[in-house]
């Protein structure tokens, strides 16, 4: 890969560690990730003129060498009356197109939170650059190495990633205040104008557009792809990976939280050898666990205090087949084990708790008696290169010249004050919990072309594989339009991307998506 400037920059972050949000009582969103900013060193406000400052670069993937231009910049956002309120900062990579060649796909790729910049997505995953990270071990200090991405789709598509209002350089407007935006229709409406804003200014009107969400990006994306098109701007796919879409699920008193955790809790007592008769594979042995999970285990907590002491110790005997703990704290938990109960309950014997975002990773706690991780082990392991890179990166290699401080997340402000309320095509009123999965329903309907690719990792414990597959399954879908949603799955985290392994996978099944898709 070449670049004007110099690529392998050293890099440092002031990087202060939080206890990761785990599955709370309440039915609020968990935030994406729990690293913790350097405090916000803005002194001026955003601007409402928009910025771009491009520069030119390449890369290699399978061989070739893809020319680009690489674009930070501004998109300024305003209202039904023209008034500027918010300014959507960008980085695009555009690759070359030879003249009279027919459009290129573009997609637009978001993070989530909510109160996340796209910062992991950006530099970890699609991009022709990602910063260097092991697998499930805490990187080293810095220099971080950014290292040309031979994996990047950008021979398939044109990239925009884009940054939430709030995050990254994204900034409210004039008198116009960031809370504005925080919520899931606040959101989806802004993001929906930013995505046209960009259409507009760099004519991209007659390129097939996808949008690619991770995490809480997942459920803006499906709610988006529907505004989108009841705007007039026809989607050719959608990309959810790591997928929560119904925050209905989590609230208390209902069941099916803990039927979808079961098949992650099963493989993750499965990668730290913790069954007591280990399947040689993970496949077909979570099929199984499927299965059960929406069956008998299903029946039995919905039989609520009417359930057996029978039927209840059959049911306590199985779970602790398939997820390693004992059948005493299955009783105790009333059948009912909590996701942060669960990462500090399965090696306790060995003193470590296991990773939120990735199970995979362990973690070590003050207090090997308590009752839930002080920490996600997963977050903290990756969290200060990323932010090292992106900074040294943006503001070091790319020269980007800006008074504002990049935000890598805003959770502090954004996840209080979120609006979690929406409003479904078809209601009459706001639901308290969003699912937008009746959104991305209502959009494959009105367009039966439309391409959904659900993409999931076996130890995502922040959006279990289960509870994908339970969404996407329950859209109410005639049978013709079934075939349009593709699921492929990894042995990696929430972030499938860090596993070298998967992300090999990962760009194989991309390819595929998007060559599917764009076909005529």
């Amino acid at each position: 890969m070449r670049i004007d400037r110099l690529v392998l920059l050293a890099c440092s972050s002031a990087l202060i560690a939080m206890p990761a949000i785990a599955q709370e009582a309440a039915p609020r969103p968990a935030a994406e990730h729990a690293v913790k900013p350097a405090p916000d060193a803005d002194t001026a406000a955003a601007s409402a003129e928009e910025d771009a400052q491009p520069s030119r670069g390449s890369v290699t993937i399978a061989g070739r060498t893809i020319p680009y231009t690489v674009t930070p910049g501004t998109l300024t956002i305003r209202s039904d009356e023209g008034k500027p309120i918010a300014s959507m900062f960008y980085v695009a990579y555009t690759a070359d197109r030879a003249k009279g060649a027919p459009p290129r796909p573009v997609t637009f790729l978001f993070n989530g939170g909510p109160g996340s910049s796209s910062m992991w997505l950006h530099m970890g995953s699609f991009g022709p650059v990602r910063v260097d990270t092991p697998s499930t071990d805490v990187s080293a200090p810095p220099p971080y190495r950014i290292v040309p991405n031979h994996e990047s789709i950008l021979d398939k598509t044109d990239l925009v990633f884009l940054d939430a209002i709030g995050t990254g350089l994204s900034r409210p407007l004039g008198d116009t205040k960031g809370a504005e935006f925080w919520g899931v229709d606040q959101d989806i409406d802004a993001f929906a104008r930013a995505i046209q804003r960009y259409l507009v200014k760099y004519d991209r009107w007659s390129s097939p557009k996808f949008l690619l969400g991770e995490s809480y990006g997942t459920l803006r994306a499906a709610g988006l792809v529907h505004e989108l098109q009841s705007r007039g701007t026809q989607m050719t796919g959608v990309i959810l990976l790591s997928t929560i879409l119904n925050y209905g699920v989590r609230n208390p008193g209902t069941d099916i939280q803990d039927v979808i955790y079961l098949p992650t809790y099963a493989a993750t007592a499965w990668y730290h050898n913790r069954l007591p008769n280990r399947p040689a594979t993970l496949e077909p042995f979570l099929s199984e666990v499927r299965a059960y999970a929406i069956g008998p285990y299903l029946s039995a907590l919905a039989k609520g205090d009417d359930l057996p002491v029978e039927e209840r110790d059959a049911v306590a005997r199985q779970l602790s087949a398939y997820t390693g703990l004992s059948t005493q704290v299955l009783i105790e938990n009333d059948l009912r084990v909590e996701l942060s109960r669960f990462r500090k309950e399965l090696l306790r014997d060995q003193r470590r708790t296991v990773g939120r975002l990735d199970s995979r990773f362990l973690g070590i706690d003050v207090d090997a008696g308590g009752e839930g991780p002080e920490y996600d082990a997963a977050d903290a392991a990756i969290g200060g290169a990323y932010i090292g890179a992106l900074n040294s990166y943006l503001f070091g290699t790319l020269g980007y010249k800006t008074k504002l401080s990049y935000r890598p997340n805003f959770y502090s402000s954004i996840s209080p004050a979120w609006d979690r309320k929406h409003k479904a095509p078809g209601s009459q009123r706001k639901m308290d919990s969003a699912n937008t999965a009746v959104d991305l329903g209502q959009a494959m309907r009105q367009n039966p072309h439309l391409k959904v690719l659900s993409l999931n990792g076996y130890y995502d414990m922040a959006t279990p594989f289960f509870g994908a597959e339970y969404s996407l399954k329950h859209m109410q879908l005639d049978p013709s339009l079934r075939g349009n949603i593709t699921y492929t799955y990894y042995p990696s985290g929430h972030m499938i991307y860090i596993e070298p392994g998967s992300m090999t996978a990962l760009k194989a099944d991309l390819d595929r998506f998007y060559d599917s898709a764009t076909s005529r």
